[in-house]
């Protein structure tokens, strides 16, 4: 079979879910695939700037996951977490100027949330469940974000600050991995209701599950 034609956007999906850190796809005739880091540790979830120019990523390279980000060339690695415990999951804010992240450093699972740089650290969520894997809305103002405060995982948003924490979805199984609607007014999730997983949307205010 011809493979002469690849969708860059398919590429980079399955990138992400891989957590490979390379930046292009081509054709088997033309390898175009780069390695951006290159250490003894894992480095995985690349998440690309929304301006292109750089990739933020989690790494082990200090013996425990911490956040860096890197020119998109894989140049200019600079590490912005640095704490005894696990840090995941980054999120850039759509204007570039923020980076979302999971930490335990409280304890259990939190989603916490930095300057580009590193600088000015604030604690968005607190409870004694496991909060994480943050989503920017388009227009920068809430973040969903999958909690286990009832038992089971489950979809909940709440404003950038980290006030009006609303939860969308309630049921016995887990709902997962957050992703909004370019217009802002819906939210693809992951759940295993019927065992398998399968995609569903829920509106922004929990209500028309699907």
């Amino acid at each position: 079979m011809s493979r002469k034609h690849v969708n860059p956007l398919l590429c980079g999906l399955y990138l992400f879910a891989f957590g490979l850190l390379i930046i292009a796809c081509s054709d088997s005739s033309n390898p175009n695939i780069r390695q951006l880091t290159n250490n003894d540790a894992d480095d995985v979830r690349p998440v690309w700037s929304p301006d292109g120019t750089q990739i933020a990523f989690q790494s082990m390279r200090d013996g425990i996951g911490e956040i860096f980000v890197m020119d998109a060339d894989g140049s200019n690695i600079r590490q912005l977490t640095n704490n005894n415990t696990h840090g995941w999951t980054p999120a850039w804010s759509p204007d570039g100027t923020q980076i979302a992240f999971t930490s335990e450093r409280d304890g259990d699972r939190e989603i916490f949330v930095m300057d580009a740089d590193g600088s000015n650290i604030r604690q968005l969520t607190n409870n004694n469940a496991s909060d994480w894997i943050p989503a920017w809305s388009p227009d920068g103002t809430q973040i969903a974000f999958q909690g286990s405060r009832d038992g089971d995982y489950e979809i909940f948003v709440m404003n950038a600050d980290g006030s009006n924490v609303r939860q969308l979805t309630n049921n016995n199984a887990n709902d997962l991995k957050p992703v909004w609607s370019p217009d802002g007014t819906q939210i693809a999730f992951e759940g295993s209701r019927d065992g398998d997983s399968k995609i569903f949307v829920v509106d922004v205010d929990g209500s028309n599950a699907n």
